[in-house]
């Protein structure tokens, strides 16, 4: 007991003391209390967005679901002696990130929830990367539900998720309702979006909440639509800032999608609003007290799952070791085997390759405008999650790098189509996904418009025609892109892009990096 008490000191902790009200609207239609007014109930929320399918440890033995079940175990057992209650909150994105995960369909993943005891999870983005089976295979396996208020079967208009679920401790009734950002239409296969209708979640907010009042004390949101400060989205759709503005009486929104680190709350409206970064490196802990119908949050802190360097180490759960190992063990000999070597680091970093164009992106543009026998790729930087160290290349880095299981495809233009396709995509904005890598092209961009186009070194001819190279995703109008499967032209190899780089990379390895300097774009 005193390494769990000490996890509570280590100084890396974010503490914040939040003394201030938050106070919901009060309807005048409510029944009676069921709670006593003049006891003072004591609440904590735990919770994690982003999860991203690491149920392991890293290379540097931080993080991993063993070491948080310890800590959420002890967070439980202290609210619990003196008297409290916990909810485990989750807000969402479970899968895709991790190769040993994504090939056995988050399975591990959902299994460690339970024996975390989740209690609701907000249905992210990324569960789109499945077909619709295969998330009600993940719903069957989860002990806790799935919600989302705004995604509706487009044939029957009926919801295809809980919108909420109610909780009652002591006779305090806390509502817990999910939402999901309408953008993931732009994110995920058209064929993993079929029949599906993504809301937007503000307008189903605005018809729910009033609803859910009447039923509930406290009520709280557990979104995937992202944390953008005071509300400046851009391109994205409008997210957990937008939604408190718009929508008054929620009291506490538990979010995800943009993996903020948020270490102080942002209130915005009476609402409060957290978010613990992603792939489970923080747990965020929320405490409030509920009397006569107010609710205070009382300390907010993020905590950090074994960070590198940190002077206090995490014990790992037995029983969640126990559970995961098969499953990691399973993964490790799918996913170990060599196909290549490189020389050289390459650049697949978030941070890097949606701002910048990279030596990976070029390659991964390059390998599927070869399977094609296509003259030039085009590749979003959302579809590059991870880069490629020096050394051997194991098919778990390919996966690691391309886990979406995209086709790859290709596209017959006109050089003048061509200068009308790359007005939109050579032009789409840094930290997105929709920024755009190439290989094979080059062209001069200046400012809003692109000139001295040219192909495999030729200038562009606007009679000439050009073959694309395009992922399924992108063509179907994915991150914004035109829509190109509209045309008719849109030619789907049903090629599986990792299975395509994998291939390009046994056959060129060893793969020289130099070989892949991204000079294709000057912008001026």
């Amino acid at each position: 007991m005193p390494m769990l008490r000490s996890v509570f000191l280590v100084q890396a902790i974010i503490v914040i003391a939040v003394s201030t009200l938050i106070t919901g609207c009060a309807n005048i239609s409510q029944p009676a209390p069921q709670y006593d007014p003049d006891k003072t109930h004591r609440f904590t929320i735990v919770h994690t967005n982003d999860h991203h399918g690491r149920f392991w440890r890293n290379n540097k033995n931080e993080w991993g679901m063993a070491a948080r079940k310890t800590l959420v175990d002890a967070i439980r057992d202290e609210v619990q002696s003196k008297g409290g209650h916990v909810l485990l909150l989750s807000g969402g994105d479970i899968n895709t990130g991790v190769p040993e995960s994504d090939i056995q369909k988050a399975v591990p993943d959902f299994k460690g929830m339970n024996l975390l005891g989740y209690d609701a999870m907000a249905v992210g983005n990324h569960e789109f990367d499945n077909p619709l089976k295969t998330i009600r295979m993940q719903q069957s396996v989860a002990n806790f539900p799935f919600l989302s208020a705004n995604i509706y079967a487009q044939d029957s208009g009926k919801r295809l998720f809980d919108a909420f679920k109610l909780f009652n401790f002591e006779g305090v009734r806390v509502a817990v309702m999910g939402l999901t950002t309408e953008d993931t239409v732009k994110f995920v296969s058209a064929e993993n979006r079929n029949n599906v209708d993504f809301r937007s979640p503000i307008e189903e907010a605005k018809k729910l909440v009033p609803e859910l009042k009447a039923q509930s004390d406290i009520l709280i949101a557990t979104t995937h639509m992202g944390h953008y400060a005071n509300g400046l989205h851009k391109i994205n759709a409008p997210g957990d800032v937008t939604l408190a503005r718009k929508v008054s009486g929620i009291d506490l929104i538990v979010g995800g999608h943009s993996q903020s680190l948020l270490s102080k709350p942002d209130r915005q409206n009476g609402t409060w609003i957290v978010q613990a970064q992603d792939w489970g490196r923080y747990v965020g802990r929320a405490d409030f007290e509920f009397k006569g119908g107010e609710l205070t949050l009382v300390d907010y802190r993020l905590i950090p799952v074994n960070h590198a360097g940190s002077k206090v180490t995490l014990a790992e759960n037995r029983e969640m070791l126990a559970l995961l190992s098969p499953f990691r063990e399973k993964g490790k000999k799918l996913l170990g085997q060599k196909i290549g070597h490189v020389d050289q680091h390459l650049q697949g970093e978030r941070s890097v390759v949606r701002f910048g164009y990279t030596n990976l992106g070029v390659l991964m543009a390059k390998a599927q405008q070869e399977r094609v026998s296509a003259d030039f790729g085009v590749i979003n930087s959302g579809g590059i999650r991870a880069s490629i160290a020096p050394g051997d290349i194991t098919y778990r880095d390919v996966l690691m790098v391309q886990p979406f299981g995209n086709n790859v495809g290709y596209i017959d233009l006109t050089g003048k189509e061509v200068i009308n396709y790359l007005k939109t995509v050579a032009l789409m904005p840094t930290n997105t996904g929709a920024f755009a890598h190439f290989s094979d092209i080059t062209m001069t961009i200046t400012g809003d418009s692109i000139s001295r186009i040219a192909i495999n070194g030729e200038p562009l001819e606007s009679s000439k025609t050009y073959r694309m190279a395009i992922n399924n995703f992108s063509a179907a109008g994915g991150d914004g892109y035109p829509n190109l499967v509209e045309t008719g032209n849109y030619v789907n190899t049903g090629l599986v892009d990792a299975e395509v780089l994998k291939a390009y990379i046994k056959q060129h390895s060893p793969i020289k990096a130099n070989d892949y300097k991204p000079e294709t774009v000057t912008r001026l």
